[in-house]
């Protein structure tokens, strides 16, 4: 299990390609207008993160003269495309976006990512205010490989919360829940389908309805694997007990057709303002804040998750940025993962309220929510957020297969599916799966 003090501790052996980008600081100024003239091609997955970088693009293109043309797709899809053209070695891009949650592993494994320790070390390509030991010890994990090579860069690391309508607990006199139990029981006092009003929303779709049993599981002071990555714990008491909540959910008091909902369906659904609660990623606020699109803009809450029986986490999901190893153009491509990771970018992403900086200084900032809507309980609750961030899908290289293989069995859950009976027969059948990928 990845601890908050184990990402601490790790930072210490991490921080040794920092200590040489602070040595490169000594040099007079830096030439960001050393690759005028070349052309950029970004592959982006459709997201907050995505917005901020595209939002932002010109003032890149400006600052270093190198032209970009980038692009975004939806995660089902820009996935899958990006590692079938890295597996291939050509790649249609010069930079991409991605998961670490996702794609770390089949990514490291394949080294189809330049790593980038000779460029954050080299004073040419490195600004002196970029700064890599701004990175929070938890972005540094992430990004980094398990024989130490960084073959990405972070730009934001997504904690989980729940967002909740003001308005419905004030009429029903509720209180936000502090625990997994007391939001079952929130949900159920909500619920009334008669009216169209339900108490929770959640991913219910197979692969992205994962995270949030994993993000549950956290309550039990549990993770899906050992902390070795060998042995599946998908099965166990706590396991069971999680998906039993999952399914009380998603089957008693969320709208109907939740089987096939993903983030965005969530969104949509929670903007109507007939939703009581739902569980998702910080990033997602700017939405629903928007009065030309939501409902209830002056009705959202933001609360942290809810503890456990056993523990009180939320989980966290870093994107990254990286350069294909096949590129013909990795210096140029570096500037725009230095420029995408730095201090402004960062802090430009939380006053959009696209998410969560990995970067320490940007919670220090005087301009820090400046001009925004989201205000000091969404901050409030990122911080809080921060302080109990747990890895919320287990670090392997076939991720993918895993939230499949479990994602069927939460939609069987939905449809009334015993919890124990699916997470054994979805642990028998992912078994096979683990132990083979550990042989490569």
């Amino acid at each position: 299990m990845i601890r908050r003090r184990t990402l601490l501790a790790a930072s210490t052996a991490l921080l040794a390609a920092p200590a040489l980008v602070r040595r490169a600081g000594a040099q007079s100024a830096f030439d960001w207008q050393q690759f005028k003239g070349q052309t950029l091609t970004v592959s982006l997955t459709k997201s907050p993160r995505a917005d901020n970088l595209q939002k932002h693009e010109k003032e890149f293109e400006a600052l270093t003269g190198i032209k970009v043309l980038s692009e975004q797709m939806p995660e089902q899809q820009q996935r899958p495309k990006m590692v079938m053209e890295l597996a291939s070695g050509r790649p249609s891009f010069d930079v991409t976006h991605f998961s670490l949650h996702v794609s770390k592993r089949v990514i490291g494994v394949g080294h189809w990512l330049e790593d980038m320790r000779p460029y954050l070390a080299n004073p040419k390509l490195t600004a002196p205010d970029y700064d890599w030991a701004d990175m929070s010890a938890g972005a540094l994990r992430a990004a980094t490989q398990p024989d130490g090579r960084i073959d990405s860069l972070p730009v934001e690391s997504d904690v989980w919360l729940v967002y909740y309508n003001k308005q419905i607990f004030a009429d029903r006199g509720l209180r936000f829940p502090k625990t997994f139990d007391e939001m079952l029981a929130t949900a159920h006092k909500i619920n009334d389908p008669a009216k169209g009003v339900y108490g929770f929303v959640g991913r219910g779709v197979k692969n992205a309805n994962v995270p949030v049993w994993t993000s549950i599981l956290l309550g039990q002071d549990q993770e899906t694997v050992t902390p070795d990555g060998k042995t599946l714990l998908t099965d166990t008491p706590g396991a069971v007990w999680a998906g039993e909540l999952y399914k009380s959910l998603l089957r008693d008091t969320a709208p109907p057709g939740v089987v096939g909902f993903n983030w965005n369906e969530c969104q949509t659904s929670f903007m109507q303002g007939k939703i009581g609660m739902w569980m998702d990623g910080v990033g997602f606020a700017p939405p629903l804040l928007d009065p030309k699109v939501s409902k209830i803009a002056d009705h959202v809450g933001f609360g942290v998750m809810p503890a456990g029986p056993k523990a009180h986490n939320c989980p966290v999901f870093t994107d990254a940025i990286g350069i294909p190893a096949k590129s013909n153009v990795k210096e140029p491509a570096y500037l725009y993962c230095q420029w995408a990771t730095g201090k402004q970018m960062a802090l430009n992403l939380v006053n959009m309220g696209g998410g969560a900086s990995p970067r320490q200084s940007t919670y220090k900032d005087p301009t820090l929510m400046k001009d925004n809507p989201f205000g000091q309980e969404w901050l409030a609750t990122l911080l809080t957020s921060l302080t109990i961030a747990r890895a919320g899908l287990p670090e392997i290289v076939p991720v993918t297969e895993f939230r499949d293989v479990f994602g069927i069995a939460l939609t069987n859950m939905i449809g009334g599916a015993d919890p124990a009976t699916e997470l054994k027969k979805a642990t028998a059948t992912f078994k096979p799966v683990l132990e083979q990928s550990l042989k490569t």
